[in-house]
């Protein structure tokens, strides 16, 4: 009896402790369950789809700009150079290659060491771990057990679920680096301006040691740190033999010359956020995220005439400030209104408008010389490039799809079109004298007007040609009163040419008093060039996946608006404008001599610069103005000296950069050459003084010279 009491008791303890064991198992399990509710599932595991940068590129092959929630760029692991996976491995987890996803040894070293310090001094994340953490955020990043058994359990599904390097591949594009960036080629790119396959060994050592804390160790905001952490990545190489000690000397005496203290502007700034807006627009019908989804956009602009345009519209832009502020600062009157002299001090305000200080946001709109620049492709319609405000002021406001201002004399090609268009020839005879316009101001009223020609000259008869070539706006008035092309019929010519901005049907639409957008007026003289055949302005070409799969194609939208006889007539009418007109300065001052066709523009008050040019491959238009309109540019600030040279100095500069051949424009069939009188106008007599002039089959003089039929 004796015998069996401590028997049954030994048994009794047995199954009481492995009931125990048992409870505590299915406790755990339970626990675990429970945990793993809010981690990622198998499938989730099996698909990893990181957010990637969406990037902007030029037609030209350049990164213009790159969208982003986070600025992550995936790239393979046999891009990535070896001594860069090797220091993450010597400096981050030792023992990568051997453990199941937990290092027990780390494990147990880090407890040792905080038991004894009674702190947490050492944590036992190994890569994996640190990957389940940056992968998902149901893990969570709080310093807690929770989080930790969480971490365990992911880290142990992805042991599972990958190789060895896929989750070192995985890990290398997923990190944080600091700067915004993520993964080793969008860090690589910051911090050295390179793809990572470039990356030396002291500088995949630099990138490294960011990874403990990139806030602390920026080599940007703290380069002392940095280097010391770097150093101390490369000794770790060479103690775990991934470098020799000659290498280690080699490269820790190496400075941080190479790191860039500020990322690379993104290029052509308003137009690529014109490509965004636009993008964000289509998200959902397309079924992408511009921010998530790793896109390539390829676009219609060309990196090249983009720079070529900013350099030339920022000289003239600084040109133009400067007479700005000659004037104002010599107006005292108009000086303390504009500058508010009440709340800045003078002395602040004219340093910042010379450029020595940054000038305040409220100061801006009257204070600043603004700008916009369009080029197009005629026959396509692609933007070429675009400014939308001041290269060296950079906002939201893009002037050259957003801005409406009144167009002056560049909206007289549309009033000479129409009378084209109606059958009356170039060589059409008006009188060069005053008029009286009734025009209608903003509350309803109507007011007498009497316009003048630039200079206040007037004249006797006058064709059609030098009214245009000369931009005097007493024939353009009288083409519009005279019927010749009534109010309503221009303004059909300008809508059916791009300009969807309210234009009024008054005799002062001759004059260009309707606001229009800078982007509209240029696509719609592209339509001269093309033949008379309108091509939509379209931005972007191709969308694709990060796969390369294309998402989408764009194609241009073309469309006829004019015969090809009227487009060659008005081409060759703003020719004459170029070689011996108001434009003429394009050719004597900047050396443009290729075969080309604008008009310049300026508004009452000189509160507007216009010009507007082409040559059958670009065609291109520049506006300078201030956004608040009531300021002017200053008097004899108008189209030929304010907006002429920049666009001048681009379309020389462009042509010569990309090898443009030189070409004439196309003659129609339809377009003869005659014999005319050059007093008359008319078919000629035997005395007559000749001229040679072209005119559409059918319209040319058929009536003898008056002038010399006595003769």
């Amino acid at each position: 009896m004796s015998k069996s009491r401590p028997a049954n008791e030994l048994t009794r303890i047995f199954w009481h402790s492995l009931a125990i064991i048992a409870g505590g198992l299915v406790t755990f399990l339970v626990f675990v369950t429970i945990l793993s509710r809010d981690l990622p599932s198998l499938e989730q595991l099996e698909n990893f789809d990181p957010d990637l940068v969406t990037r902007i590129y030029s037609s030209d092959g350049q990164v213009l700009n790159e969208l982003f929630v986070q600025k992550r760029v995936f790239v393979k692991l046999d891009k990535i150079p070896r001594h860069m996976q090797n220091a993450v491995i010597a400096s981050e987890d030792q023992r990568f290659t051997e453990h199941w996803g937990l290092s027990l040894r780390s494990v147990v070293r880090a407890l040792v060491v905080n038991i004894l310090s009674m702190s947490y001094r050492q944590g036992f994340s190994t890569l994996t771990q640190q990957l389940a953490r940056n992968l998902y955020k149901s893990i969570g990043f709080e310093d807690s057990v929770l989080r930790k058994i969480k971490e365990v359990i992911t880290a142990v599904q992805i042991e599972r679920t990958y190789t060895k390097d896929e989750i070192l591949e995985m890990y290398l594009n997923t990190v944080h680096f600091g700067h915004g960036t993520y993964g080793v080629e969008a860090a690589t790119k910051r911090f050295f301006g390179k793809e990572s396959s470039e990356l030396t060994v002291d500088e995949s050592a630099l990138l490294v040691g960011l990874l403990p804390s990139p806030a602390s160790y920026s080599p940007v905001r703290h380069p002392d740190r940095a280097l010391r952490r770097r150093n101390t990545v490369l000794r770790l190489l060479r103690d775990q033999a991934y470098i020799s000690q000659g290498e280690y000397e080699q490269h820790r005496v190496i400075t941080l010359k190479s790191v860039t203290d500020e990322p690379k502007r993104g290029v052509a700034p308003y137009f690529t956020e014109y490509v965004r807006r636009i993008l964000e627009k289509q998200d959902d019908a397309l079924g992408i995220n511009i921010y998530r989804d790793g896109l390539k956009i390829y676009t219609t602009l060309d990196s090249r005439l983009q720079t070529i345009a900013e350099m030339s519209v920022l000289e003239s832009v600084q040109a133009a400030q400067k007479k700005l502020n000659e004037r104002i600062f010599n107006d005292r009157e108009e000086f303390e209104q504009l500058a508010h002299l009440t709340i800045y001090p003078e002395d602040s305000v004219k340093l910042m408008m010379n450029g020595e200080q940054e000038l305040y946001k409220d100061l801006r709109g009257k204070l600043l010389v603004q700008t916009a620049f369009v080029a197009i492709d005629p026959q396509t319609g692609g933007i070429l490039a675009m400014i939308g405000g001041r290269p060296d002021y950079h906002d939201q406001y893009n002037r050259a799809v957003q801005a409406r201002r009144q167009p002056g004399s560049v909206f007289k090609p549309f009033v000479y079109t129409t009378a084209l268009e109606n059958g009356y020839p170039v060589t059409q005879q008006l009188l060069n004298q005053p008029v009286v316009l009734n025009v209608q101001n903003t509350d309803g009223t109507w007011v007498k007007w009497k316009p003048q020609n630039y200079g206040g000259s007037t004249g006797g008869l006058t064709t059609l040609r030098e009214g245009l070539r000369k931009s005097l706006n007493l024939i353009s008035v009288r083409i519009v009163q005279q019927d010749f092309a009534p109010a309503e019929q221009v303004k059909r010519t300008a809508q059916r040419m791009g300009i969807t901005t309210d234009i009024r049907a008054v005799d002062a639409i001759a004059l260009g008093t309707s606001e229009v957008i800078p982007l509209q007026i240029v696509s719609a003289y592209a339509a001269f060039a093309n033949k008379g055949v309108y091509s939509q302005p379209f931005i972007i070409t191709k969308i694709e996946d990060r796969y390369g799969n294309v998402i989408r194609d764009y194609y241009p939208e073309r469309n006829e608006v004019l015969s090809e006889e009227t487009a060659y007539l008005m081409t060759n009418m703003m020719q004459t404008v170029m070689d011996r007109g108001t434009g003429g300065s394009a050719r004597w001052k900047y050396n443009f001599t290729r075969p080309a066709a604008g008009k310049t523009g300026t508004t009452q008050g000189w509160s507007d610069a216009w010009f507007v040019g082409f040559t059958p491959q670009i065609a291109a238009g520049v506006w300078f103005g201030i956004d608040n309109y009531q300021v002017s540019l200053g008097e004899g600030q108008d189209g030929s000296r304010a907006a002429l040279p920049a666009w001048a100095r681009f379309m020389r500069d462009g042509h010569n950069e990309l090898e443009l051949p030189r070409v004439n424009f196309h003659r129609p069939k339809g377009i003869i050459t005659a014999e005319i009188c050059s007093v008359s106008k008319m078919a000629v007599r035997r005395a007559c003084p000749l001229e040679k002039e072209i005119f559409k089959r059918g319209t040319e003089p058929a009536q003898k010279c008056r002038v010399h039929r006595n003769l």
